[in-house]
């Protein structure tokens, strides 16, 4: 079900003077596009739709939407670029050193300093290459779905070099096709530490049910066909294209009809 949509808007660093030609009200401004998403899934929450929260790297990468969704209880599974930071859920950051007297007392353990290193998602999914196994999430079409995959549980690090203390600790996931050579995806989940790798592979998969709505969304129902230019008719497409596609969800969902049998006379 598709539930909500926003549009992003353009900086309106020009000022007020260029005419609003596409009727955009006044009060709506630039923001960045993890913000929109954040204010979605209020809107969904305080109408009682909850779940786990599905983004790509575009969102997932991003560490304020990511700290955001845990300051408001929100579980959630977020594809990430391969060049964050990480560091073992156990490593030893050392002490706070003691106070010596002078300047500020510190507040950071020994080992968060500027300068400090980490790996990157990338390099650490290198480093632990062994822990790869072959997981199966469900059955498709053309048979099982299965691919290779590894989790750990980490802290994301990416400022640590900048001496900032790592985030709290989540999940790292990463997958691989089976075949040589496929690429990688990585992501973070703050799913329970009990969790199986075969659910957070489940989890992190769900996304593909959202791609493919989407691309129903525009081959079947037409919603990349609007070329208007106005605020209002661009909402007024994008009301209707998702009204058809929850009707069509409903028929679709509907137990089929099935030919009564009569015995023969």
């Amino acid at each position: 079900m598709w539930w909500d949509w926003m549009l992003g808007c353009i900086s309106r660093k020009a000022g007020p003077t260029i005419p609003n030609a596409a009727g955009i009200p006044e009060h709506i401004g630039y923001e960045p596009k993890w913000q929109l998403a954040l204010k979605m899934i209020r809107r969904a929450r305080a109408n009682g739709i909850s779940g786990i929260v599905l983004a790509d790297s575009l969102f997932g990468t991003v560490t304020e939407f990511r700290q955001q969704l845990q300051a408001e209880c929100c579980t959630y599974c977020v594809e990430i670029d391969s060049t964050l930071k990480v560091i073992a859920a156990e490593a030893d950051l050392g002490e706070i050193p003691e106070y010596s007297g002078q300047g500020r007392r510190p507040t950071r353990p020994r080992h968060v300093r500027a300068g400090a290193t980490s790996p990157s998602v990338r390099q650490w999914a290198l480093e632990h290459a062994a822990d790869f196994r072959k997981v199966t999430w469900r059955e498709g079409t053309k048979g099982q779905m299965s691919s290779r995959f590894a989790a750990w549980r980490v802290r994301p690090a990416h400022r640590l070099s900048a001496g900032a203390e790592p985030l709290e600790t989540c999940w790292l996931a990463g997958g691989m096709a089976l075949q040589r050579g496929a690429s990688r995806q990585f992501f973070f989940r703050n799913q329970p530490a009990a969790t199986s790798l075969k659910m957070l592979v489940r989890t992190a998969k769900s996304r593909w049910w959202i791609e493919h709505s989407y691309k129903e969304l525009k081959d079947e129902l037409g919603l990349d066909h609007f070329e208007g230019r106005s605020w209002r008719g661009w909402n007024h497409h994008v009301v209707l294209v998702l009204l058809a596609y929850e009707f069509l969800q409903g028929q679709r969902r509907r137990p089929s009809k099935k030919k009564r049998h009569t015995d023969p006379a």
